[in-house]
C-alpha cells in the first residue's frame, strides 16, 4: 500500500461501475444503456468530422453547446454548465460547495457515487433511509427535515430522481418541500428524467439553491460520448465554472451533443419506444409473480417469487443475460433490468419462466 497516498484514499473503496464484459454474445441489460443508436443527425456529424480539427483545443466553456441546451429547455446560457458526463457535474458540485469535514445528504438506497465523491473531498455523508417501498418517509418531510436544515455542516442534498437503482420517482411536491427547507444546495440528478412523467426544471426559477443535472448517456444513446450538464441560477453556475477542468468537454462531444439535442423528433420516438417496452415488461414480470417497483426510468427493479435476487442474477448470467444485482440489505431481493429491445425482453422473460419452473 502506497504511503504517498492520502489517508482517506487508502481507506476508502472506489466507485464500482456496472460490468462492461468482453464477452460478445451476452444480452447486456446491466448498465442502463439505450439499446437504440444515437440520433442520425449526430451520426452524420461524426462521419463528416474533419479530423484536422483535433489539433485545436475545444471551447473551454462549450458556449455553442450551452446555447443549444439553453434554447432546448428555455433558459439562458449563463444558467448552464457542461461537463464530462453528469458524474463530472456531480464532482464539480461537491468540490465547489463542500469543504473537508462537512457533509452531503442523500437517500439510501441511491446512487453510490455520491458518497465516494464526498470521501474524496474528505467530507462525510448523512444518509436518509427510504421506506420499504423506496419512497421518502413522511415524517422526514414533515418534521425531521426542519431539524436537519438547522445543521450548518450539511451543505449539499443530492437526490437522484428518478432514483437509482430503484427506478421510482419522488413527487415534485416533495422535491419542492426539500428545496424550500434545506439551507444548502439541493441537487436533483435527473439522469433518467426523460423517461419520467415529470421533472424539476420548472423549479429552478423558483429556488436559487437548486441545481438540476442531466446527461446524454441514457435517453440520447450517447453513454460513450460522456456529456452532461447542469442548469441552475447564474450565480451558482459562475462558481462552478471556476472549479471545472479547463477543457472538461472535448471537441467531438460538444459537436455530437449539439446534433443530438437538435434532433427532437428522433429523441421523442426513442423515448416513446422505451416507455412502451418498459410497461410491457412490467406487466409480464407481474404475471410471473414478480414484485416490481413502479419505474419512471429506462430500467425496472424487480424481485422474483422467493425473493432471491442473487440466485436469479446468477441464473440469468448462466443464460448469457447480464442484469445488475445490488447486494445491500434493502436491495438484495431484487435485480435491476435495463429496458432493451423487444427481442431481448422476450429472451429475458423466457429465462425468468424457466427459473421459476425450476424453483417450484
Amino acid at each position: 500500500m502506497s504511503t504517498y497516498t492520502r489517508k482517506i484514499i487508502r481507506e476508502m473503496d472506489g466507485y464500482t461501475p456496472g460490468e462492461q464484459p468482453k464477452q460478445k454474445d451476452l444480452i447486456k441489460l446491466n448498465t442502463n444503456e439505450n439499446p437504440y443508436p444515437p440520433s442520425p443527425t449526430a451520426a452524420k456529424l461524426f462521419t463528416e468530422f474533419a479530423s484536422e480539427r483535433l489539433r485545436l483545443y475545444p471551447d473551454p466553456l462549450a458556449d455553442d453547446l450551452r446555447r443549444t441546451i439553453a434554447e432546448t429547455y428555455g433558459f439562458g446560457v449563463d444558467n448552464i454548465i457542461a461537463g464530462n458526463g453528469s458524474d463530472d457535474i456531480l464532482n464539480i458540485i461537491i468540490r465547489t460547495f463542500v469543504s473537508e469535514n462537512e457533509k452531503i445528504v442523500c437517500f439510501d438506497p441511491s446512487y453510490s457515487l455520491y458518497g465516494v465523491l464526498a470521501k474524496i473531498q474528505n467530507a462525510h455523508t448523512h444518509l436518509i433511509n427510504l421506506t420499504d417501498d423506496f419512497s421518502i418517509p413522511k415524517d422526514f418531510l414533515s418534521s425531521k427535515l426542519d431539524k436537519l436544515s438547522q445543521k450548518d455542516d450539511l451543505k449539499v442534498f443530492l437526490i437522484a430522481n428518478p432514483n437509482s437503482p430503484t427506478g421510482n420517482a419522488f413527487p415534485m411536491s416533495e422535491i419542492e418541500t426539500i428545496c424550500s427547507k434545506f439551507k444548502g444546495i439541493v441537487v436533483v440528478d435527473e439522469a433518467y428524467a426523460d423517461f419520467a412523467d415529470d421533472n424539476a426544471l420548472r423549479l429552478i426559477k423558483k429556488f436559487d439553491n437548486l441545481i438540476v443535472s442531466r446527461t446524454l448517456s441514457k435517453s440520447y444513446s450517447m453513454a460513450g460520448v460522456r456529456l452532461g450538464w447542469a442548469i441552475s441560477s447564474p450565480s451558482i453556475i459562475k462558481e462552478m465554472i471556476k472549479v471545472k477542468d479547463s477543457y472538461n468537454v472535448n471537441l467531438l462531444s460538444q459537436l455530437l451533443a449539439i446534433g443530438a439535442l437538435k434532433d427532437l423528433p428522433y429523441f421523442k420516438d426513442i423515448i416513446s419506444t422505451i416507455r412502451t417496452t418498459r410497461e410491457r415488461l412490467v406487466k409480464r414480470l407481474k404475471l410471473l409473480g414478480f414484485t416490481v417497483i413502479p419505474s419512471q426510468s429506462n430500467f425496472v427493479m424487480a424481485s422474483p417469487p422467493g425473493r432471491n435476487g442473487n440466485e436469479l442474477f446468477l441464473f440469468l448470467r448462466s443464460k448469457n443475460i447480464l442484469v445488475r444485482y445490488f447486494g445491500a440489505l434493502k436491495t438484495k431481493d431484487y435485480i435491476r433490468i435495463t429496458v432493451g429491445k423487444d427481442e431481448d425482453m422476450q429472451k429475458l422473460i423466457d429465462c425468468c419462466k424457466e427459473y421459476i419452473s425450476n424453483i417450484q
